[in-house]
């Protein structure tokens, strides 16, 4: 039975590619290829895309997640359970961090002056060195993340230039969110600014300010709720951590990042799946053009097919020879075209970088030849070096979705212009010949 079967696949494999080599007019090998490099190009393209897109987003997602957010957050944790709390996360090879902190809503004002609006979250400092996430998305550009003096105060980048401030300069918390034992407005809440930081995501950049504990026991009011941030050693394996804590602590508040900031990363995600329908859209018209050009091969071929019928060949196999033509090119054009696509991915900034050079050279050519007086402003696009900076991701399960689309999408439209093999009878096929 396996032997009849491997004979059987065979001979079609052959029949398949010499059909698509030659024909009476020498077409079929030019579009064999043709649809082959569609596929691979298509591939290329969307593997390309998805991974600067990942790329894009995920430096929005890793901020929010290990800088504000974080992966789990538990609210209320009596004083009793506290350590409990600590031990069970240190003991727990899942999570890799819980740290305590406080958030309040303040209005921040400089020396110079103006006003903005701060989201003031209190922390331990050791957080720093104990939080691998955290120092990875939370980048010191000017000083330490250090509390040693007191009321000192750490800055996101575009805070700090907004409000004209730098190491050593003072700022004020003007107004502030709190209790009925904390004043709304004060001019005496002093901090010493003594680190600047910057993320992935300009809005924790331009509204963030970290301080100590101690001095959010002594400025937050004493109804200041003090939560605590968990990490876990991957952030989309929340539920069931979720569900470990719930079952040792059933009587804890605990949220997770899914809960956090919905909007942004449902935006995000609708972001993604457009411009994968839209590059998508590649394999339809590619499809489209394998249909048309298979059901011109059905019809060129019908001689042959009416041989191969007559000499006792079945239905399903003579229409596997077309499906056939079409597994084979998708295969080769999508395993070639994510092969590219992953390259490419991998050196972003080494082809955008190339990319700028050519749109360079023909530029300046162009207006050397057009505009010659305004060659000394024709420059490098800057956009390029932007896209560069990107870090691409390639997520294998999306790689493996587009590479099964692009084998899938020529097999269908092959499948379906194969249904017209044998309309006529052998007798009238080979009459008519």
């Amino acid at each position: 039975m396996c032997n009849k079967i491997v004979k059987s696949l065979r001979w079609i494999t052959s029949v398949s590619r010499r059909f698509a080599r030659v024909d009476r007019k020498g077409r079929s090998a030019v579009t064999s290829a043709l649809a082959t490099l569609g596929i691979c190009f298509g591939v290329m393209t969307l593997t390309v895309v998805m991974s600067v897109m990942n790329g894009f987003q995920m430096s929005f997602i890793d901020a929010i997640l290990e800088v504000s957010s974080y992966h789990l957050r538990v609210t209320e944790v009596p004083k009793a359970l506290e350590t409990e709390l600590v031990q069970f996360c240190q003991n727990n090879k899942q999570f890799t961090a819980c740290v305590p902190f406080y958030e309040a809503q303040a209005l921040m004002t400089g020396e110079k002056g103006g006003a903005l609006a701060v989201n003031l979250r209190a922390a331990s400092e050791d957080i720093y060195d104990k939080d691998e996430g955290f120092q990875k998305e939370l980048k010191m550009i000017s000083g330490d993340f250090d509390f040693s003096e007191p009321d000192s105060i750490i800055l996101g980048s575009t805070l700090a230039r907004n409000l004209g401030v730098r190491i050593g300069s003072t700022v004020n918390l003007m107004v502030m969110s709190g209790g009925s034992d904390v004043d709304l407005f004060s001019s005496d809440r002093i901090f010493t600014v003594t680190g600047v930081f910057t993320t992935g995501y300009n809005e924790i950049n331009n509204s963030y300010a970290f301080t100590s504990l101690e001095a959010a026991q002594k400025y937050f009011g004493s109804s200041a709720k003090k939560n605590w941030g968990i990490k876990i050693r991957k952030y989309d394996d929340d539920l069931r951590s979720l569900s470990l804590l719930k079952k040792e602590f059933p009587e804890l508040n605990v949220d997770t990042w899914r809960s956090f900031n919905r909007t942004f990363f449902g935006a995000l995600r609708i972001e993604k799946n457009i411009l994968l329908l839209l590059v998508a859209l590649i394999f339809v018209v590619v499809a489209i053009n394998i249909y048309n050009g298979m059901r011109r091969l059905v019809f060129e071929r019908k001689t042959e097919i009416a041989v191969f019928a007559a000499l006792g060949a079945k239905k399903s196999e003579i229409k596997s020879i077309f499906i056939m033509r079409g597994f084979i090119t998708g295969t080769v054009g999508a395993i070639t075209g994510v092969i590219l696509g992953v390259l490419i991915s991998l050196n972003t900034d080494v082809v955008f970088s190339a990319a700028a050079k050519i749109m360079y050279f023909f530029q300046y050519i162009f207006t050397a030849i057009t505009d010659h007086q305004n060659l000394e402003y024709v420059q490098i696009n800057s956009s390029y070096s932007l896209y560069a900076s990107i870090p691409a991701r390639i997520f294998p399960k999306e790689a493996v979705a587009i590479t099964l689309f692009g084998i899938f999408s020529p097999l269908i439209a092959s499948w379906a212009a194969s249904k017209n093999v044998l309309k006529m009878t052998v007798s009238e096929v080979l009459h008519n010949e």
